[in-house]
Protein backbone atom coordinates (compact mmCIF):
# COMPACT_ATOMS: atom_id res chain seq x y z
CA UNK A 1 0.00 0.00 0.00
CA UNK A 2 1.80 3.35 -1.19
CA UNK A 3 1.32 7.24 -1.61
CA UNK A 4 2.12 9.10 -3.78
CA UNK A 5 1.77 12.98 -4.18
CA UNK A 6 0.47 14.79 -7.95
CA UNK A 7 2.57 17.50 -8.12
CA UNK A 8 5.67 19.28 -9.15
CA UNK A 9 5.49 21.96 -6.07
CA UNK A 10 8.67 21.05 -4.85
CA UNK A 11 8.03 22.71 -1.27
CA UNK A 12 4.75 20.74 -0.44
CA UNK A 13 6.44 17.61 -1.81
CA UNK A 14 9.31 18.36 1.10
CA UNK A 15 6.19 19.04 3.60
CA UNK A 16 5.01 15.43 2.29
CA UNK A 17 8.07 13.99 2.38
CA UNK A 18 9.13 15.07 5.84
CA UNK A 19 6.30 12.82 7.01
CA UNK A 20 7.79 9.41 6.45
CA UNK A 21 4.45 8.40 4.62
CA UNK A 22 5.27 8.84 0.80
CA UNK A 23 6.87 6.85 -1.57
CA UNK A 24 6.92 8.31 -4.73
CA UNK A 25 5.67 11.23 -7.26
CA UNK A 26 3.52 11.45 -10.69
CA UNK A 27 4.21 14.48 -12.54
CA UNK A 28 2.75 15.85 -15.99
CA UNK A 29 3.58 18.33 -18.63
CA UNK A 30 0.35 20.59 -16.66
CA UNK A 31 1.60 20.17 -13.44
CA UNK A 32 5.37 21.03 -14.15
CA UNK A 33 4.17 23.93 -16.12
CA UNK A 34 1.98 25.01 -12.96
CA UNK A 35 5.44 25.12 -11.49
CA UNK A 36 6.94 27.32 -13.35
CA UNK A 37 10.21 25.57 -13.60
CA UNK A 38 12.30 23.62 -15.98
CA UNK A 39 11.48 19.74 -15.45
CA UNK A 40 15.13 18.46 -14.94
CA UNK A 41 15.43 21.27 -12.59
CA UNK A 42 11.95 19.40 -10.48
CA UNK A 43 13.64 15.73 -10.96
CA UNK A 44 16.99 16.84 -9.58
CA UNK A 45 15.53 18.43 -6.21
CA UNK A 46 13.10 15.55 -5.97
CA UNK A 47 16.24 12.94 -6.55
CA UNK A 48 18.64 15.02 -3.87
CA UNK A 49 15.14 14.47 -1.14
CA UNK A 50 15.42 10.79 -0.93
CA UNK A 51 12.90 9.66 -3.64
CA UNK A 52 13.15 6.90 -5.54
CA UNK A 53 10.05 6.69 -7.92
CA UNK A 54 9.14 9.77 -10.10
CA UNK A 55 7.30 9.23 -12.78
CA UNK A 56 8.30 11.51 -15.76
CA UNK A 57 5.91 12.17 -18.66
CA UNK A 58 7.13 11.76 -21.98
CA UNK A 59 5.42 13.57 -25.12
CA UNK A 60 5.76 13.26 -28.96
CA UNK A 61 5.59 10.41 -31.39
CA UNK A 62 6.54 6.65 -31.09
CA UNK A 63 10.50 7.53 -31.69
CA UNK A 64 10.30 10.70 -29.58
CA UNK A 65 8.88 9.37 -26.78
CA UNK A 66 11.34 6.41 -26.55
CA UNK A 67 14.58 8.31 -27.16
CA UNK A 68 13.23 10.51 -24.37
CA UNK A 69 12.49 7.64 -22.03
CA UNK A 70 15.40 6.07 -22.62
CA UNK A 71 17.29 9.41 -22.03
CA UNK A 72 15.92 10.08 -19.02
CA UNK A 73 16.65 6.46 -17.81
CA UNK A 74 19.95 7.02 -18.47
CA UNK A 75 20.25 10.19 -16.73
CA UNK A 76 17.99 9.29 -13.54
CA UNK A 77 18.87 5.58 -13.34
CA UNK A 78 16.29 3.66 -10.72
CA UNK A 79 14.87 6.75 -9.76
CA UNK A 80 13.00 7.02 -12.94
CA UNK A 81 9.58 5.53 -13.90
CA UNK A 82 8.89 7.20 -17.54
CA UNK A 83 5.31 8.18 -18.13
CA UNK A 84 3.52 7.58 -21.50
CA UNK A 85 -0.10 7.44 -22.00
CA UNK A 86 -2.34 4.59 -23.39
CA UNK A 87 -2.22 5.03 -27.08
CA UNK A 88 -1.02 2.68 -29.79
CA UNK A 89 2.74 4.54 -29.67
CA UNK A 90 2.60 4.94 -26.13
CA UNK A 91 2.10 1.18 -25.54
CA UNK A 92 4.87 0.59 -28.21
CA UNK A 93 7.28 2.79 -26.70
CA UNK A 94 5.83 0.73 -23.28
CA UNK A 95 7.28 -2.52 -24.42
CA UNK A 96 10.38 -1.73 -25.90
CA UNK A 97 11.11 0.47 -22.24
CA UNK A 98 9.77 -2.79 -20.07
CA UNK A 99 12.04 -4.85 -21.98
CA UNK A 100 14.98 -2.87 -20.44
CA UNK A 101 13.70 -3.20 -17.27
CA UNK A 102 12.60 0.61 -17.26
CA UNK A 103 9.34 0.94 -15.20
CA UNK A 104 6.55 2.21 -17.36
CA UNK A 105 3.87 4.09 -16.30
CA UNK A 106 0.79 3.75 -18.52
CA UNK A 107 -1.43 6.99 -18.07
CA UNK A 108 -4.77 8.33 -19.25
CA UNK A 109 -6.56 5.29 -18.74
CA UNK A 110 -10.57 5.27 -18.60
CA UNK A 111 -11.58 2.11 -19.61
CA UNK A 112 -10.91 -1.96 -18.59
CA UNK A 113 -9.62 -2.85 -22.22
CA UNK A 114 -7.19 0.01 -21.80
CA UNK A 115 -5.63 -1.51 -18.54
CA UNK A 116 -5.77 -5.11 -20.37
CA UNK A 117 -3.86 -3.98 -23.31
CA UNK A 118 -0.58 -1.53 -21.14
CA UNK A 119 -0.48 -4.45 -18.80
CA UNK A 120 -0.09 -6.86 -22.04
CA UNK A 121 2.67 -4.10 -23.20
CA UNK A 122 4.35 -4.46 -19.60
CA UNK A 123 3.35 -1.62 -17.91
CA UNK A 124 4.49 -1.45 -13.77
CA UNK A 125 1.30 0.69 -13.48
CA UNK A 126 -1.76 1.68 -14.88
CA UNK A 127 -3.13 5.24 -14.00
CA UNK A 128 -6.96 5.02 -14.62
CA UNK A 129 -8.19 8.49 -13.78
CA UNK A 130 -10.58 8.66 -11.13
CA UNK A 131 -12.27 11.94 -11.18
CA UNK A 132 -11.94 12.75 -15.01
CA UNK A 133 -14.22 9.38 -15.58
CA UNK A 134 -16.89 10.75 -12.60
CA UNK A 135 -16.86 14.01 -14.75
CA UNK A 136 -18.12 11.99 -17.81
CA UNK A 137 -20.91 10.63 -15.45
CA UNK A 138 -19.22 7.06 -15.20
CA UNK A 139 -17.77 5.30 -12.26
CA UNK A 140 -14.33 6.24 -11.50
CA UNK A 141 -13.77 4.10 -8.62
CA UNK A 142 -15.94 1.41 -10.30
CA UNK A 143 -12.84 1.56 -12.91
CA UNK A 144 -10.80 0.35 -10.34
CA UNK A 145 -12.79 -2.68 -9.05
CA UNK A 146 -13.22 -3.75 -12.68
CA UNK A 147 -9.54 -3.55 -13.32
CA UNK A 148 -8.52 -5.30 -9.90
CA UNK A 149 -11.13 -7.86 -10.99
CA UNK A 150 -9.69 -8.39 -14.20
CA UNK A 151 -5.93 -8.68 -12.93
CA UNK A 152 -6.87 -10.94 -10.20
CA UNK A 153 -8.84 -13.19 -12.40
CA UNK A 154 -5.67 -13.45 -14.32
CA UNK A 155 -3.66 -13.62 -11.56
CA UNK A 156 -1.83 -11.05 -13.71
CA UNK A 157 0.66 -9.67 -11.10
CA UNK A 158 3.19 -7.35 -13.29
CA UNK A 159 1.19 -4.74 -12.62
CA UNK A 160 0.32 -2.43 -10.49
CA UNK A 161 -2.90 -0.09 -10.42
CA UNK A 162 -2.13 3.32 -9.46
CA UNK A 163 -5.20 5.34 -8.67
CA UNK A 164 -5.29 8.82 -10.21
CA UNK A 165 -7.51 12.29 -9.85
CA UNK A 166 -8.19 11.75 -6.75
CA UNK A 167 -10.01 14.94 -5.35
CA UNK A 168 -10.86 13.46 -1.92
CA UNK A 169 -10.26 11.48 0.79
CA UNK A 170 -13.17 9.69 0.68
CA UNK A 171 -12.22 8.38 -2.93
CA UNK A 172 -8.21 7.33 -1.61
CA UNK A 173 -10.16 5.44 0.74
CA UNK A 174 -12.17 3.56 -1.70
CA UNK A 175 -9.99 3.16 -4.37
CA UNK A 176 -7.65 0.75 -1.66
CA UNK A 177 -11.13 -1.07 -1.09
CA UNK A 178 -11.67 -1.79 -4.73
CA UNK A 179 -7.94 -2.68 -5.13
CA UNK A 180 -5.62 -0.04 -6.42
CA UNK A 181 -2.10 -0.85 -4.92
CA UNK A 182 -0.99 3.35 -4.96
CA UNK A 183 -3.21 6.29 -5.19
CA UNK A 184 -1.48 9.42 -6.22
CA UNK A 185 -3.18 12.94 -5.33
CA UNK A 186 -2.36 16.16 -4.54
CA UNK A 187 -0.96 17.60 -1.16
CA UNK A 188 -4.20 19.44 0.09
CA UNK A 189 -5.73 16.29 -0.29
CA UNK A 190 -2.85 13.95 1.74
CA UNK A 191 -3.07 16.81 3.92
CA UNK A 192 -6.77 15.93 5.18
CA UNK A 193 -6.42 12.55 5.48
CA UNK A 194 -5.62 13.02 9.14
CA UNK A 195 -8.26 15.31 9.94
CA UNK A 196 -11.51 13.52 11.40
CA UNK A 197 -14.27 16.22 13.55
CA UNK A 198 -13.87 12.83 16.09
CA UNK A 199 -10.28 13.14 16.58
CA UNK A 200 -10.61 16.36 17.01
CA UNK A 201 -13.30 16.29 19.92
CA UNK A 202 -11.47 13.87 21.28
CA UNK A 203 -8.17 15.54 21.54
CA UNK A 204 -9.56 18.47 22.99
CA UNK A 205 -11.21 16.07 25.60
CA UNK A 206 -7.74 14.79 26.86
CA UNK A 207 -5.84 17.68 27.03
CA UNK A 208 -8.98 19.20 29.58
CA UNK A 209 -8.57 16.09 31.17
CA UNK A 210 -5.24 16.15 31.26
CA UNK A 211 -5.13 20.26 32.52
CA UNK A 212 -7.42 19.45 35.47
CA UNK A 213 -5.05 16.28 36.60
CA UNK A 214 -2.47 18.29 37.00
CA UNK A 215 -4.34 21.03 38.71
CA UNK A 216 -5.88 18.10 40.93
CA UNK A 217 -2.34 17.40 41.85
Amino acid sequence: MKIFLDTADTDAIQTGYNTGLIDGITTNPSLIRKSGRNPEDVYDELIQMGLHDISMEVVGNRKEMYEEGIRLSKKYRKNTTIKVPCTPDGLAVCKELSRQIIRVNVTLIFSPSQAILAAKAGATYVSPFVGRVDDNSFGGLCLIKDIANIYSRQNWKKTEILAASLRDVRSVGRAYEYGANIVTMPPSVFDKMYNHVLTEKGLDIFQKDYEASLQSL
